[in-house]
């Protein structure tokens, strides 16, 4: 059963298929690795083990039928940001507990449809606030290359189950580099795909012009296959782009000759780990020697990128959480009247990072400072999608690091929100560009730790990124699972 680890999605179809292992027994195997290492890791907040052998076992008998689907009977790990029919949802809020969804978001449906096997709820920072994952209102996940450190955030829980073998793969989300920084600090590969690709209908929403719904997985292959799964219209989504969806496995194992690799003259930023600009720049001389080329371009309003962030994503964090009250949904706490039953509700319901928000929110959306904070940020925002646009006639896909250095230690930057704001500073852009980016393992630091590299591609053009990625994950032996989690 150890090898099941190393098999992919398709791999895992197939041994179903042919009926040389259940769904039932693969369920089994996760579920039991879960009770085996999670203590450690701390990556899930509720087990669904009962809903996962039922489903395993719907999806046997399916197989049995001689039904097909691309996940039918694959044990999937899923943010605890997706409302789900019947399955408690609380975004790792406390303002959320005991709120029980009474229906499935879109992605959560399609996953369904192929027959996905749902082992449990993966740990994240509150409403998808944070770096570290260290602000859930739960448990503070660890990265399984270093228990002493963190596996990134907000994904922080679907990234490290992922990396260590809790599940086949997973679903994140991506506000700022939510997927894609904690699959680089824990060496798996995360994409966060064009803004509308993926139906944001039944997300808990955190940033609603910036939130984007992704695949984290341990290979490539795994990538493509998800996204398969996950992307297309949606009419339940106003923001869903109705384009036809690629076979992206189709793209997998074509070559790179070519293939023209921007890399921004900006992201060569002071702080970057010396081992992180190294192992990047040999990622992209591997893509030089296969026939792609290289070519210097300017994202000039970089510089601009995080703060413009911080003041959209707070102030629509502001107006979105407005709706948690004590009212609809999940914690209400009493008060001598409806006002006072508000204020305490939040009070108690909110956490620290989720508070700063809303207080930084609700001030740049004030009267007297929206056109000077929230117009101007919409406007800069702009400026830095005009960037990209320029670069991209004259290369195909940017590449650049995930993050400026591997992953730090828990408590190590939770008094200073500043410096661990800049722990996206490289992911950010393509949020505010609405742009498709990945997290690609390319190597590890000199203490063991994994790193990212970055490709960034054109609107829509998610499968030459998968292309790209393909090419170094077949030529380059990047390990995928810690020896600690090995065992089954």
């Amino acid at each position: 059963m150890e090898t099941l680890l190393d098999l992919n999605i398709t791999q895992l179809r197939e041994l179903l298929k042919k009926k040389e292992i259940t769904s039932v027994e693969l369920t089994r195997f996760y579920l039991d690795r879960i009770n085996r290492y999670d203590g450690e890791l701390l990556t899930y907040i509720k087990l669904t083990e009962d809903v996962a052998m039922d489903m395993a076992k719907e999806a046997d008998a399916r197989i049995a039928k001689g039904e097909d689907g691309k996940l039918l009977g694959v044990p999937l790990g899923i943010k605890d940001i997706y409302c789900t029919k019947g399955i408690e949802t609380t975004c790792a809020s406390q303002i959320l507990k005991g709120f029980i969804p009474p229906y499935d978001a879109t992605v959560i449906k399609r996953l369904k449809e192929e027959g996905f096997v749902h082992l449990g709820r993966l740990n994240m920072d509150e409403f998808a606030m944070g770096s570290s994952t260290e602000n859930s209102s739960f448990q503070v996940t660890k990265n399984p290359w270093d228990l002493e450190r963190i596996p990134g955030g907000s994904s922080g829980g679907p990234a490290s189950a992922t990396a260590a073998g809790l599940c086949v793969a997973s679903l994140g989300t991506d506000t700022g580099g939510s997927i894609r920084q904690p699959a680089s600090l824990c060496g798996t590969v995360g994409m966060k795909p064009t803004y509308g690709r993926v139906s944001r209908y039944g997300l808990i929403a955190f940033a609603s012009s910036l939130d984007q719904i992704g695949p984290i997985t341990r290979n490539v292959t795994d990538c493509a296959m998800l996204m398969s799964a996950i992307a297309g219209y949606d009419p339940m989504d106003s923001t869903s782009l109705a384009q036809p969806v690629p076979d992206y496995l189709e793209y997998l194992g074509r070559d790179i000759k070519g293939m023209k690799i921007g890399i921004p003259k900006e992201y060569l930023i002071e702080g970057m780990g010396p081992d992180v600009k190294k192992t990047v720049e040999d990622a992209i001389s591997f893509y030089v020697k296969n026939g792609a080329s290289t070519v210097e371009i300017s994202l000039p309003h970089t510089e601009y990128a995080v703060a413009v962030y911080y003041i959209i994503c707070t102030a629509e964090a502001s107006s979105n959480l407005a709706r948690y009250d004590g009212v609809k949904y999940g914690l209400r706490v009493d008060g001598k009247d409806i006002i006072d039953m508000y204020k305490k509700t939040r009070l108690k319901g909110f956490g620290k990072e989720v508070k700063r928000r809303i207080i930084l929110g609700t001030y740049v959306l004030s009267s007297g400072y929206y056109d000077a904070y929230y117009r101007k940020a919409g406007q800069v925002r702009t400026l830095i999608r005009r960037d990209f646009e320029e670069a991209f006639k004259k290369c195909d896909i940017i590449m650049t690091p995930v993050s400026p250095t591997t992953a730090f230690k828990a408590g190590e930057k939770t008094e200073d929100p500043l410096t661990m704001y800049l722990s996206d500073i490289f992911t950010i852009p393509v949020n505010l560009a609405g742009l498709p980016g990945m997290s690609l393992p390319c190597g590890f630091d000199s203490a063991g730790l994994p790193i990212g590299l970055q490709i960034i591609g054109q609107p829509l053009d998610e499968a030459r990124m998968l292309q790209a990625a393909y090419v170094f994950e077949t030529e380059n032996n990047v390990k995928k699972i810690p020896e600690r989690f090995k065992n089954s």
